[in-house]
Formats: C-alpha cells, sequence, structure tokens
C-alpha cells in the first residue's frame, strides 16, 4: 500500500480559514448550530470551528454509505442520531467528502423535515465524476478527481485518519 500527499496541512488550514471567512459573513449576527458527520469529518468541523467567530452549538450525527469498502453501498445507515431539534435554527452541515452525494442527499431531507430557519453545507472535498445524487454545496473546500482519499479524518477500513494531510490510497 502507498500513500501519495495530494493535499497538504498548509494548503488545508488555508482553505479552511477562507471557507470560515463565507461562514461568518453569511451568519453574521446569527447563533449557528454545526452538525458534524461522523466519523469523517471530525478533524476538519474541529478546526472550521474554531476559525468561526459566531456562537454556536455543535451537534453530531453517524451516517454512511460505505460500510468499510472504497465505494458507496447504496444505502446509508443512520448509527447515531441529533440529540437536540434543529427547528428554528440555523444549521451548517459539516462533510469531510461529497462522493456519489447519496448520503448527504438522505441527511439533508433528513435535516429539512425537522424546519431549520435556514440548511447549510460545507463539504472539505467534492468527487463531481461519482456524484449521482447531486447536493448543493455551500462552501466548498476542494474539487478532486476520482481518486480514493485518505487523512484528515478520511479513513480506509477505520484507518488513516491520523493522518494531517489527504493523501491517495493505492494498493500495490
Amino acid at each position: 500500500m502507498a500513500i501519495e500527499v495530494f493535499i497538504d496541512n498548509e494548503q488545508i488550514s488555508r482553505k479552511i480559514a477562507a471557507m470560515a471567512e463565507l461562514i461568518n459573513g453569511h451568519f453574521q449576527g446569527k447563533e449557528l448550530t454545526v452538525v458534524c458527520v461522523l466519523n469523517g469529518s471530525f478533524m476538519f468541523t474541529a478546526d472550521l470551528v474554531r476559525e468561526l467567530n459566531l456562537p454556536i452549538e455543535i451537534e453530531f450525527i453517524k451516517c454512511s454509505s460505505y460500510h468499510e469498502g472504497t465505494s458507496s453501498s447504496g444505502e446509508v445507515k443512520f448509527d447515531l442520531d441529533f440529540k437536540k431539534s434543529l427547528a428554528n435554527k440555523h444549521v451548517l452541515v459539516v462533510e469531510d467528502i461529497v462522493d456519489t452525494g447519496l448520503t448527504l442527499t438522505k441527511l439533508m431531507e433528513k435535516i429539512r423535515s425537522m424546519k431549520p430557519a435556514s440548511l447549510k453545507l460545507a463539504a472539505l472535498l467534492h468527487k463531481p465524476a461519482r456524484t449521482t445524487h447531486p447536493v448543493k454545496i455551500d462552501y466548498l473546500g476542494f474539487e478532486i478527481p476520482d481518486k480514493f482519499v485518505i487523512g484528515y479524518g478520511l479513513d480506509y477500513a477505520g484507518k488513516y485518519r491520523e493522518l494531517p494531510y489527504i493523501g491517495i490510497y493505492a494498493e500495490e
């Protein structure tokens, strides 16, 4: 197995600062509920919220369509649900990667049904070549080619999340 550094930590930090500036401007004067989609977006969410100059609450949800593989299973599984209502709240969903868009489509539908005051999506990565369920990404870090990426919270079978960069995973 080989890992090629694709996006280094400095590039990630600069992009997150730029995204936070846009989010701060959009939600100025409002309280924001940040929804961290576990497990992959925990690092991105932590770094992003440290850059926000807004009153925030953080909620966690765990959902996935991958289930230990390198491609979507086609079925979204919710393993951890919201502890509080999102009704009448300004909600920002923070996701590590939008691949097929299936997981985000289901999650955004779920949140919309709760009637938030507003709903936006921040994604660190987007793979347009794999998108079969288009979702509107309001704040995007990087558009990437159809490669399997790991690091900075992203994993392969639970491994490599701790890498401080985003790498391309390749089996040799």
